[in-house]
């Protein structure tokens, strides 16, 4: 990170196209970015961070298989290609739908952008479900810096049990809870427990790494819920015969760095000792649905979803497009990765149709293309069109995939490399972990927002002016800003 002042970045040539705005790099944002690809119009894609995540796969990153870079490409790489289109890196914090502009900030730089289409795929957070004080001890599963963060942990509790000598810390460093029976809590403790078992159990002196326990909690009754109860009981044996405690029923009433207590289903509660806990078990829809609910009028859920209209885009605002995990569309759309997909490519196209004076498309119809949760190295439960698959088959079929959507050749070659080390031998090829890795999230929260913006050299009290405006709309908007 540079401590010299950095300049401000010019906008792009206005070139008299229509503006489309993006904002967010996921799957609804890059696929709805690469569809507008011959449009006649000028994308701008704004990002929180400098890559596309390849989210299903971040447990591997956080167990060891993979590294960050195979499943985030950067997003500039993959658009470099596409001339209509640039990349921002900033967090939007400001959407006026009357002036059609959308404000971005990054390190103390604010930057205005004029939009006349936009969509909003900004997708979702880890929600701990009103218990935010439980994310210090026990991460999600949303990032990057989750993913590395959670293998610090988890690589670093065997560390730190090979040095203990009482065996109850001993145990509590080897006792491993994720929390949510959905597909990325059953591979996450799959995970787990591949890597107790098989990975590290010839590589520590004083301690067994075979003996760790790895626990899997939900309040739920069943495991993987959507899957049906049949491929969900199917998995909760094949995790019980690989070491995983499932505990169905149980919901967590407190955490802290020492364990957590948890409240079975005949009201009974107990206490789990253990050092490391992740949260895989809900999901916050980004906090602009809200601002664009407040805006529009927009109604917006618990969740924090928006209210769309079937063809995904606000009431009154047909300028306005929204997809992913931040819609609530009257279809009742899973959060999953080809909602986001189709969505993005839905509302290019109406873009398209819109801006050429075509026909508006019909409603926006998901077409599913099933589920799947991998449990273990060739094992996997797959529900595609009502054709329910297990065992080997579903997690070959999980594999092909996976390995289609992770963007770009060099990705795909070294993840299949990867892949054979890790399920056809013992290894993982990623294990190094940093104490910046475990303790760097906690460290940047304890000072503040303030102190990253004062390490840049950027602007920290002085207001920006918006770059991506042209000069009558600069003099529009300081005018609303002091009035």
């Amino acid at each position: 990170m540079t401590t010299s002042p950095a300049p401000t970045a010019p906008g792009s040539p206005s070139t008299g196209r229509p503006r489309v705005v993006i904002v967010g790099s996921g799957f609804g944002g890059l696929f709805a970015a690469k569809a507008l690809r011959n449009a006649d119009v000028d994308v701008t894609v704004i990002g929180k961070t400098s890559h596309h995540l390849f989210q299903p796969l971040l447990y591997q990153v956080a167990t060891g298989i993979l590294s960050e870079g195979e499943i985030a490409p950067a997003t500039r790489e993959v658009l470099r290609h596409q001339e209509n289109a640039r990349v921002v890196l900033g967090e939007v914090v400001d959407i006026d739908v009357d002036a059609r502009t959308v404000t971005s900030t990054i390190l103390g730089r604010t930057t205005v952008h004029p939009y006349d289409e936009l969509i909003v795929a900004a997708g979702a957070g880890q929600s701990y479900f009103g218990n935010d004080r439980f994310a210090e001890f026990a991460p999600g599963m949303k990032s990057v810096d989750d993913a590395l963060e959670l293998r610090g942990r988890i690589f670093g509790a065997f560390e730190l049990a090979e040095l203990a000598t009482d065996p109850a810390e001993v145990d509590r460093l080897m006792t491993f809870v994720v929390v949510g029976a959905g597909p990325t809590g059953v591979e996450m403790a799959g995970q787990i427990a591949e890597l107790a078992h098989r990975t590290l159990r010839r590589d520590f002196r004083n301690i067994d790494p075979q003996r760790a326990r790895i626990i899997l909690l939900d309040g739920a009754p069943q495991v993987l819920p959507p899957f049906g109860p049949k491929l969900g009981e199917k998995a909760r044996r094949h995790l019980n015969e690989i070491g995983v405690e499932v505990q169905l029923g149980a919901l967590v009433t407190d955490l802290d760095a020492d364990g957590l207590t948890v409240k079975d289903s005949d009201g009974q509660l107990r206490r789990i000792s253990a050092a490391t806990k992740v949260w895989a078990a809900g999901v916050q829809a980004s906090p602009l649905g809200r601002l664009l609910g407040d805006a529009t009028g927009a109604e917006v859920d618990r969740a924090g979803r928006i209210s769309v209209q079937p063809d995904l885009t606000l009431p009154g605002h047909p300028e306005i497009h929204v997809v992913g995990d931040m819609a609530n569309h009257p279809d009742k759309l899973p959060g999953v990765a080809q909602v986001a997909i189709q969505g993005g490519r839905y509302a290019a196209d109406a873009i398209k149709r819109r801006i050429t004076g075509r026909e508006p498309k019909p409603p926006f119809r998901y077409r599913d293309k099933g589920n799947m949760a991998t449990i273990s190295r060739f094992s996997a439960v797959a529900d595609i069109k009502n054709m329910k698959f297990e065992g080997f088959i579903a997690w070959v079929i999980w594999l092909v995939v996976h390995l289609f959507y992770i963007i770009g050749f060099k990705s795909r070659v070294t993840t299949v490399l990867h892949w054979m080390v890790s399920f056809l031998g013992r290894g993982r090829s990623q294990r190094v972990t940093t104490q910046q890795q475990v303790y760097g999230r906690l460290a940047l929260e304890k000072l503040g927002e303030g102190f990253a913006t004062s390490k840049t050299g950027g602007p920290k009290d002085h207001p920006q002016t918006p770059d991506d405006v042209n000069p009558e709309q600069q003099h529009d908007l300081v005018g609303r800003r002091t009035a």
